[in-house]
């Protein structure tokens, strides 16, 4: 039975919106939780306190839904292979961006990609269909969001300059780039793996150096496996969605960091809208891609994530734009030179 078939029985037969499940319909979805997302626990202690873990998700997920059914959220929630673990561990675990507000920041944009630049913009952008976008990764149990959205935004540079799209490895910055600050699996930024990139002339290719969700002891760099360059790097103005707005319309996909809070955890559709988000203290990094709006007029940032294709929009989210820099989108976003 593959996965995806079961996923499609696990939503019917215990869907999230359902009336208040029995004790033994629970235990049936806790099954096939496990089964559609090849869970194994150590053991029967851990299962327990994962069984309740879910379940406690479960509960949430229910009652956020059916206030988003009442139009009090833009949002639903849903089951993910995440939803085994507490919001605290999540948190801790997959959210590894290290902001470093002490640090030089790089040159801003020339002026024709600043708020400066008056052109007309697109209703809409998705580089996914421009070709600048791998598939969606997995950084698995290891805080190396940076790293993805690092190589995200340099993928589509370098597809940009080529014309083509190669997936760069996110397990050499995690093992290479702890000499600009980065701490592997414990965190870090894009500026910092940028600087790496700069300064080690080059960062290698996925299938040459593949990643292992953890910090590596030595680094395994090697020049003959070369899949991109960085020349420099900018940073966008702070805290201006519409000269971010234009840096994506000009130069493609771009390294954000954002307040990924507990909600994000079990995010699903819709457009993601918490006014408990921080615009300042930031703890994940993720890919800005492109923008659009909603047919109910929700303007909303296009954005990739590095949770696999189980979680949100097969990988995706979509954050709202226009909206007092939500979850500080616009506050520390940055892209390469090539």
């Amino acid at each position: 039975m593959t996965a995806l078939r079961v996923a499609l029985i696990f939503a019917v037969v215990c869907p999230v919106g359902s009336s208040q499940l029995s004790r033994h319909e629970m235990d049936v979805f806790w099954k096939f939780f496990k089964i559609a997302h090849s869970k194994i626990y150590d053991t029967p202690a851990e299962e327990i306190i994962r069984q309740r873990m879910f379940e406690n998700n479960v509960a949430l997920i229910k009652i956020h839904n059916l206030k988003y059914d009442l139009g009090l959220h833009t949002f639903t929630m849903g089951i993910n292979e995440y939803s085994d673990m507490s919001p605290e561990e999540f948190s801790l675990t997959m959210n590894g961006l290290r902001l470093d507000r002490s640090a030089p920041r790089f040159a801003q944009p020339s002026d024709d990609l600043t708020c400066e630049n008056d052109d007309p913009l697109p209703d809409s952008v998705d580089w996914r269909t421009n070709g600048y976008v791998t598939p969606v990764k997995n950084q698995g149990k290891c805080g190396s969001c940076y790293a993805f959205s690092t190589t995200g935004s340099l993928e589509g540079q370098m597809f940009n300059k080529t014309g083509r799209l190669r997936s760069l490895s996110e397990q050499n910055i995690v093992d290479c780039s702890r000499k600009e600050g980065n701490h592997g699996c414990r965190g870090g930024t894009m500026d910092k793996s940028f600087k790496y990139i700069k300064t080690n002339k080059g960062i290698d290719t996925d299938d040459s150096y593949p990643y292992r969700a953890k910090s590596g002891f030595f680094c395994h760099f090697k020049k003959k496996n070369i899949g991109g360059e960085v020349t420099d790097a900018v940073d966008i103005t702070t805290g201006r969605e519409d000269c971010l707005q234009k840096a994506v319309v000009s130069v493609g996909p771009i390294s954000v960091a954002i307040d990924a809070t507990y909600r994000f955890q079990n995010y699903k559709d819709g457009v993601f809208k918490d006014v408990g988000c921080d615009r300042v203290d930031l703890n994940h990094a993720v890919l800005l891609v492109g923008y659009g709006t909603t047919d109910k007029g929700q303007d909303y940032w296009l954005v990739k994530n590095s949770w696999g294709e189980s979680w949100g929009l097969d990988g995706y989210v979509k954050m709202a734009r226009n909206s007092d820099n939500m979850c500080g989108i616009a506050t520390a976003a940055s892209y390469p030179l090539v």
